[in-house]
C-alpha cells in the first residue's frame, strides 16, 4: 500500500476511534424519545440517502452492477441492520458504559471469522495478547460502578443481544474484507446504510412505534449527530479502514471508544479523571499497540500445503489423461 493511501487509511480508522467513541451517549440521548428500531432506520436512510446523493450526483461514483448489490446489501444488513441495530435495543435495557465494554468482544470475533477462513488473516501471539491486555484495561475502565447493576431478565437480554450484534458486526466485517468489488469504499457504505435502514424502519413499522415516535429537542439533536457524524463520516471511515488494513487493527476500535467516551466526559461533563482512569486508558492503548505492531502471520499451513500439493497432482492427472488420449488414437 502507497504511503498517501497508508496515511488516509489510518486517519479514517482515528475518525473511527473519536466519533464512535461519542455514539454511545448519543444513541442513549436519542432513545429518550426516540423508539430504537426506527431511530436506527431513520439514521441510516437519511444518512445513506444524503451520501449516495452526494456521490452520484456530485462526483459520479458508479453504481453497484450485477451481484454487488447482494453482496451490500449482505454486508450492510449484517454490520447495521442486525449489528448495530441490535446495540441500540441494548441501550434501552443496559447502561452505555456497559454497552461499550460489551462490544469490545469484537477483536475475538473477528479473530474467529478469520480463523475460519483458509485464506483468512491470521492472529499472531502477540497481537493476541495485545486484545487481552486491551480488554483488561477496558474492563478497569468501565466495569466499577457497573456491575452493581440488577441483572435482571431486560439486563441480561440487552447483553446477550450486543453479542450477537457483535458477533453479526464481526462476520460482516470478515465478509467485506474477503469478496472483491470494484465499487467505491463510500458509495458502498451509502448503499449499506440504505439497505440496513430500509430492513430496520420496516421492523419498526411492523412493531408499530410510528405510535410512540415523539422527538425533543435534545432527541433531534442526536439523531442529526449521528446522521452526520456517527454515519455519514464515520462508517464511510470504518468501511475505507476495512479495505486497506487488517481487521485485527480496525477492530481495535472497540477498545478505543470507550477512551474517547470517557476523555470526553472529563473535558466537556467535568467528569472525575482519577488514577483508576489513567492507569486503565495507558493499558488499554499498550494492548493496542502491541496488535498494530504485531506481524502479519501467513495463510495456515494446511492451505499452503494444500495448495502446493493441487498443482502436482493436476500436472499429473493432465499427463495420464494425455497418454490415455494417446492410446485410444493409436
Amino acid at each position: 500500500m502507497a504511503r498517501r493511501e497508508r496515511i488516509i487509511a489510518y486517519s479514517a480508522l482515528g475518525a473511527v476511534f473519536f466519533f464512535w467513541g461519542t455514539t454511545y451517549l448519543a444513541i442513549r440521548v436519542g432513545l429518550e424519545t426516540l423508539p430504537p428500531t426506527l431511530l436506527a432506520g431513520i439514521r441510516f436512510i437519511t444518512a445513506g440517502t444524503i451520501l449516495f446523493a452526494f456521490l452520484r450526483i456530485w462526483r459520479g461514483e458508479r453504481l453497484p452492477l450485477g451481484r454487488e448489490w447482494l453482496q451490500q446489501a449482505i454486508v450492510g444488513l449484517l454490520l447495521l441492520g442486525v449489528g448495530n441495530g441490535l446495540v441500540v435495543w441494548a441501550e434501552v435495557w443496559i447502561p452505555s458504559g456497559m454497552a461499550a465494554l460489551l462490544v469490545a468482544t469484537s477483536p475475538f470475533w473477528v479473530a474467529g471469522f478469520e480463523r475460519l477462513r483458509s485464506d483468512g488473516e491470521r492472529v499472531s501471539v502477540r497481537a493476541l495478547v495485545g486484545m487481552l491486555i486491551g480488554f483488561g484495561g477496558l474492563i478497569l475502565l468501565v466495569a466499577p460502578g457497573l456491575f452493581g447493576e440488577s441483572l435482571g431478565l431486560r439486563y441480561l437480554l440487552g447483553m446477550a443481544a450486543i453479542q450477537v450484534g457483535c458477533a453479526s458486526w464481526s462476520g460482516g466485517s470478515v465478509y467485506a474484507k474477503h469478496y472483491e468489488t470494484r465499487v467505491a469504499p463510500l458509495m458502498g457504505a451509502a448503499v449499506q446504510m440504505l439497505f440496513a435502514g430500509v430492513a430496520l424502519t420496516l421492523i419498526g413499522t411492523a412493531l408499530g412505534e410510528w405510535r410512540v415516535l415523539h422527538f425533543s429537542a435534545r432527541s433531534l439533536s442526536a439523531l442529526v449527530y449521528l446522521i452526520l457524524f456517527g454515519s455519514i463520516v464515520a462508517y464511510g471511515s470504518y468501511t475505507y479502514a476495512v479495505q486497506k488494513l487488517p481487521l485485527s487493527i480496525v477492530s481495535t476500535y472497540s477498545y478505543v471508544n470507550p477512551v474517547i467516551a470517557v476523555l470526553l466526559g472529563w473535558a466537556v461533563l467535568s467528569e472525575p479523571l482519577g488514577w483508576r482512569m489513567i492507569t486503565a486508558m495507558l493499558i488499554i492503548l499498550g494492548g493496542v499497540a502491541l496488535v498494530k505492531t504485531a506481524a502479519k502471520r501467513p495463510v495456515s499451513s494446511t492451505a499452503t500445503q494444500a495448495i502446493s500439493v493441487e498443482a502436482p497432482m493436476r500436472q499429473e492427472i493432465l499427463r495420464a489423461t494425455t497418454k490415455a488420449c494417446s492410446v485410444t488414437t493409436n
